[in-house]
């Protein structure tokens, strides 16, 4: 017996008293998957393997992950993602402010682009009113009025050009 064992476990047999000779008894057969838990298979000291009531054993845990650094880019990164988010909405906030402005400026500039349109459509029908009456020009005036004719010919494909210019 051991010092730390507090008594004996034997296995069970039967004596046979008209042999003398040991039987073994039949024990039923227990698969792996009927085992409750919180029993398990044990061998004894003398070598007989039996099942027991055991302690369940704790699973020990894993080693924490070591600690890596967080990378620069990560830092930027979340530095920067407020300070953009705040200038747009600085910049959706002062566009707010602008609204009434930006609309009053887009009609004057509207306006400036009508103005110059009609400034050049109308300052050569003045010029040629103003010319007009100045010359005494239209229905019957004294004015003369010049005219220039040109006249060019040409023989053949490379043929070289003459011309003749007529003031009348």
């Amino acid at each position: 017996m051991h010092a730390d064992t507090p008594y004996e476990i034997t296995p069970t047999t039967l004596h046979n008293t008209t042999h003398d000779h040991p039987t073994v008894v039949r024990r039923p057969v227990i698969l792996p998957a009927e085992i409750p838990p919180g029993v398990d298979w044990v061998t004894l000291p003398n070598g007989v393997r039996t099942l027991a009531y055991t302690h369940p054993t704790q699973p020990t845990p894993a080693p924490a992950p070591a600690v890596q650094p967080i990378p620069a880019w990560a830092k930027t990164t979340a530095l920067l993602a407020p300070t953009v988010g705040g200038g747009i909405a600085a910049a959706g906030i002062g566009l707010s402010y602008a609204a009434p402005g930006l609309i009053a400026m887009s009609h004057a500039l509207w306006s400036a682009a009508a103005l110059l349109v009609a400034a050049v459509t109308a300052v050569p029908v003045l010029l040629r009113t103003a010319r007009r009456a100045a010359t005494g020009g239209g229905s019957g005036g004294a004015g003369s009025a010049t005219h220039i004719t040109q006249n060019i010919t040409a023989t053949g494909l490379f043929g070289r050009a003459n011309g003749t210019i007529n003031n009348r």
